[in-house]
């Protein structure tokens, strides 16, 4: 081929995604109608080079076909076939021009104009006057045939007969179609046998080729080798057809009772069938079927003669794989023309390409020739997303009309192939021409580029992302829950007051000390769940999950959130607060997301670290000024747990006073409940300096003077688990400390220093400790503050380093006064036990109290921390 290809864009009108395959249809006249897979239809004039009219359809259009008389256009939509003559379209495009408008004419297709009713129609094809309609129904193709006499907008089809063909290989269909969101037009074609009567309307003479792209004139034998004898006796056109499982299958229409069968499978969507001479000196219709598949196989379907050995002629498959993907395509006599989308390639279908019938070559002489052959040719057009049927201009030129995927209506002229490749002058004309395909070249290329460097800007973006969120991960994962943690959480507690109801908030502060930043994608989640629940949660712990999402937290700074944690009156403490990040995959790809279903809930979820909230942190402490007032209102509060309130009904028979019943019985005072901690003084002058040595290294180690007062405000200011109390520091510096508790009862909280003594052989010894007591109306206040308050000492106490001794006697004294305690516990426990099991003296409420006063007496006589 000598020359470059000519370049003509004639129209740019755009399109955007579609929903199936675009087509370009040569319709009336000089009209070419273009289908992009949307509702609208638009009609252009090849003569007077711009848009005329758009037909705007009720649902996206699959496919169109004229009629054989070129007057009427069937349009295939969701809903149905419609009809269109070229009389209406006429009128209504020259009643636009006759307004002198530049806009094309804008033409609405309603319901009246419906042929067929059937919905999903993806392909038609028009056989005398039968129309065939194919459609997808879930597992299977749907082929209809109907009865169109007149061919008429205003005429009805009759339905004749209808097969199913069932689907091969949908799973690979709907995957790929998944993708693109684009579904593939199945191929429809007509094949008559060529010393058949040509059909009614057709205006194409016997002596002539005739091969466009929906009906074929083949060769009798290979009509009769493909089809069976019936057929070819018959003179019955035959339907082939492509589906996009990749099967081919043939119809005979005027042969009675025949069915669908499967002439061959290319195990891959069928994008194009078509028909060649082959030979370049043919016989008047075409000698062999084209079959070409989406991943570039070529199927090449011709006679094979037998020779001396072989008998008959038979049908030979001949398979051939060429460059692909192939998005549309068109056959010439003897050339295939198909666009990958990236280029436009030309491909040679004469015998040299598919072997030669009985004739032998010289392999040495043959090879290069060959070699060049099954190799496409390069056209240097890209972006080609559909092509017309070739034609011929007066010059012997091919011209291809395609559509370009930016919407440009193109006329694609191939220079001539000469044998003869001497050098000879180019013509000016020739190479203007051959400039102007360099510039429209060079501006694909500038455009492909341009795409390109877009495309791997954003994926370097979101590699960059990807990497931040792995960095992030890995470090995460390596320090889960440990104090060394460069991204954890810690949290503030204070109460509030709304609507004359308290509530205790919870202030969740996100420290980012990594060196890295978290962008935009992740969230903060804060899930809260008491370690003790009632029996009316189900036996499972009624938790609640809390998600903040943010933006960006740069290197160093902090995000601050605030949740309800509990109401007034509630008492399910402690808490449990989990943090934990969790990223979205989603937001990698941005709006790309959306083509990605299974993408939408995928998120990854990385633990922080996990606080407490007990009972201390839960505290409202009050002035001494407003002690007096809480003492008044606790006695209208009517929050008890189950022990408190069996307690109440029986505490005056406990104190030996309840024979007598009457008032007294009827209004009892409440019962106070207290629990204590007593820990060494020269211990906790340690603890407590350490402390202070700990927040601030720089600063002197001074004495402590009310080592009581200064335990019990360290027990009340301390963030233990995490979690800091919004507690102020006027308010506590005192030996008693008045407070309500999350349950609504008043607390009290008295430190002070006692003498621990015990008299030994012959001497008494005795040890200075601090005793903090907790009083309450409500057991499960003062079980809640002694369990938190011993946690604080065991924490601190981790941190005090080991004295270098201790004396004998204070070991003795404490292990001779916890060893008489310890063994009257356990007598009391044995005797409880030996009732209940014999169930003899005892009830259930007296086993009850007796183990209230064993728990009681751990309680208020605890053993001494030294």
């Amino acid at each position: 081929m000598e020359g470059r290809c000519a370049v003509e864009t004639w129209a740019e009108f755009g399109f955007s995604g579609t929903s199936c395959t675009p087509k370009v249809q040569l319709g009336f006249g000089t009209d070419v109608f273009i289908c992009t897979g949307s509702d609208e239809v638009y009609v252009f004039s090849a003569k007077e080079r711009k848009l005329t009219a758009v037909l705007q359809f009720p649902g996206p259009v699959s496919d169109l076909v004229e009629s054989h008389d070129k007057q009427v256009l069937f349009a295939a939509c969701m809903s149905g076939v419609y009809c269109v003559s070229s009389q209406f379209l006429l009128s209504r495009v020259q009643s636009s021009l006759a307004d002198a408008s530049s806009s094309p004419s804008e033409l609405k297709i309603s319901s009246e104009f419906l042929l067929v009713p059937e919905e999903g129609v993806l392909s038609l094809l028009l056989v005398g006057s039968v129309l065939l309609t194919l459609s997808q129904r879930d597992t299977s193709w749907i082929l209809t045939l109907y009865n169109c006499p007149k061919q008429s907008a205003s005429s009805s089809c009759e339905s004749l007969t209808s097969f199913s063909l069932p689907l091969v290989s949908s799973v690979v269909q709907d995957d790929d179609e998944g993708k693109t969101g684009v579904r593939r037009r199945p191929v429809l074609i007509c094949v008559c046998s060529g010393d058949a009567t040509p059909l009614p309307s057709s205006s194409t003479s016997s002596s002539e080729v005739t091969l466009t792209d929906r009906h074929i004139r083949l060769e009798p034998v290979l009509f009769k080798l493909l089809f069976g004898v019936d057929a070819a006796l018959a003179k019955s056109p035959v339907i082939l057809c492509g589906l996009p499982d990749g099967c081919l299958c043939f119809l005979p229409v005027r042969l009675a009772g025949s069915r669908p069968r499967v002439l061959h499978n290319l195990e891959q969507p069928v994008v194009f069938v078509g028909a060649s001479a082959v030979m370049k000196m043919g016989l008047g219709h075409a000698q062999c079927l084209v079959a070409v598949g989406e991943l570039g196989r070529v199927v090449l379907i011709k006679t094979d003669k037998g020779g001396p050995e072989g008998g008959g002629n038979t049908a030979g498959f001949t398979e051939r794989c060429v460059p692909g993907p192939v998005v549309c395509g068109c056959v010439d006599k003897n050339c295939l023309y198909y666009s990958t989308g990236s280029d436009l390639l030309r491909l040679d279908l004469s015998e040299g390409l598919f072997g030669q019938e009985g004739q032998e070559r010289n392999e040495e002489t043959s090879s290069k020739t060959d070699a060049a052959r099954q190799s496409p040719t390069s056209l240097s057009v890209c972006r080609v997303v559909a092509l017309a049927e070739p034609a011929h201009n007066p010059a012997g030129e091919v011209e291809l009309l395609g559509l370009s995927v930016r919407g440009q209506i193109q006329r694609i002229t191939l220079p001539l192939e000469k044998e003869d490749t001497g050098l000879s002058k180019m013509p000016s004309t020739q190479v203007g021409r051959s400039v102007r395909d360099l510039l429209s070249a060079i501006g694909d290329v500038c455009d492909r580029a341009s795409m390109l460097k877009t495309g791997i800007k954003s994926k370097n973006q979101i590699l960059k992302h990807l990497n931040q969120v792995l960095n992030i991960s890995f470090l995460l994962v390596a320090g889960t829950n440990s104090e060394e943690n460069l991204i954890r959480c810690h949290a503030t507690t204070k109460w509030s007051r709304l609507l004359q109801k308290d509530s205790l908030n919870l202030t969740c502060v996100l420290d980012n000390s990594s060196p890295y930043v978290l962008e935009h994608g992740w969230t903060l989640s804060v899930t809260v769940f008491p370690l003790s629940y009632p029996p009316s949660a189900g036996g499972e712990s009624p938790s609640t999950n809390f998600s903040f999402p943010f933006h960006s937290l740069p290197a160093g700074e902090s995000l601050e959130v605030s949740l309800p944690l509990a109401a007034a009156g509630v008492a399910s403490f402690p808490m449990t607060v989990s943090c934990s990040l969790i990223f979205s995959l989603s937001s990698l790809l941005g709006e790309e997301a959306a083509n990605f279903k299974g993408l939408q809930c995928s998120c990854i979820s990385l633990p922080l670290n996990t606080l407490t909230v007990d009972w201390l942190h839960a505290l409202q402490v009050s002035s001494p000024i407003d002690a007096q007032k809480m003492a008044t209102s606790q006695c209208n509060n009517t929050a008890t747990d189950t022990i408190q309130t069996f307690l109440n009904s029986r505490r005056i028979k406990c104190s030996g006073r309840g024979e007598g019943g009457g008032e007294n019985a009827s209004k009892p005072k409440r019962e106070q409940f207290s629990a204590s901690v007593r820990v060494l003084s020269e211990l906790v002058r340690d603890m407590l300096v350490v402390k202070s040595s700990d927040e601030d290294p720089q600063g002197p180690k001074l004495a402590l003077q009310n080592v009581h007062v200064s335990l019990l405000e360290w027990l009340l200011s301390e963030g233990f688990g995490g979690v800091r109390t919004g507690h102020q520091g006027d308010k506590m510096s005192r030996s008693v400390i008045h407070a309500r508790g999350p349950n609504g009862h008043t607390v009290k909280l008295t430190a002070k220093e006692v003498n621990v003594g015990e008299e030994s052989v012959g001497k008494e010894e005795s040890l200075t400790t601090v005793e903090v007591q907790v009083e309450s109306s409500s057991i499960a206040a003062v079980c809640g503050l002694h369990h938190a308050m011993l946690r604080r000492v065991q924490t601190l106490l981790q941190r005090v380093p080991e004295r270098a001794a201790s004396t004998k006697s204070i070991r003795s004294l404490g292990l001779r006064r916890a060893l008489q305690r310890a063994e009257h516990l356990l007598q009391q426990i044995q005797q409880i036990r030996v009732s209940g099991a014999f169930g003899v003296g005892a009830s259930t409420g007296q086993m009850t109290r007796s183990l209230l006063a064993v728990y009681r007496e751990l309680r208020e006589n605890p053993l001494l921390i030294i």
